[in-house]
């Protein structure tokens, strides 16, 4: 894979965000957080950026972030759409919802549109349940969404 060059700017930020953390490999968590937001994303330079700072091995960092759901490797859409597939949702047709977005915008799940603004992924369950299915597109939340409601959401964004 070719390697990224990371804005020096945003690389600033994030040692700034490792410091505020007094560099606490304890903290490792907060701190890839934290670098998401910077970043968007968590490629493998933010995680040697991170590794280096807090002074722990890049095979942790990187365990750390292929273990939690939260953090991606790739980037992410200007609006990252989440479909829940939790037991309630799915029950009421979120794989059917799920496919219209992916019908729409001719991606599968994990990736993002070629203009890159949107991206598409599945959660377990976003703890909504009683506004089954929901979906989210950044921090918006629509429950009870129905494939038919998807080319609407999507005009929002367009």
């Amino acid at each position: 894979m070719a390697e990224i060059k990371l804005a020096e700017s945003k690389v600033q930020e994030l040692k700034e965000v490792c410091k505020k953390f007094n560099y606490d490999k304890s903290e490792l968590i907060n701190v890839l957080h934290a670098a998401q937001g910077i970043f968007g994303y968590l490629p493998a330079e933010v995680q040697e950026v991170v590794a280096e700072q807090l002074n722990v091995n890049i095979a942790h960092v990187y365990g750390v972030v292929t273990f939690y759901s939260f953090f991606t490797m790739t980037p992410k859409g200007e609006h990252p759409i989440s479909i829940c597939m939790g037991t309630a949702c799915y029950v009421r047709g979120a794989e059917k919802v799920l496919d219209e977005f992916k019908r729409l915008l001719d991606v599968k799940v994990g990736e993002t549109t070629p203009d890159g603004k949107f991206s598409v992924s599945s959660l377990r369950c976003v703890g909504a349940c009683g506004l089954a299915p929901v979906v989210t597109v950044g921090e918006k939340v629509y429950g009870r969404v129905a494939p038919e409601d998807v080319k609407d959401i999507l005009a929002e964004y367009k």
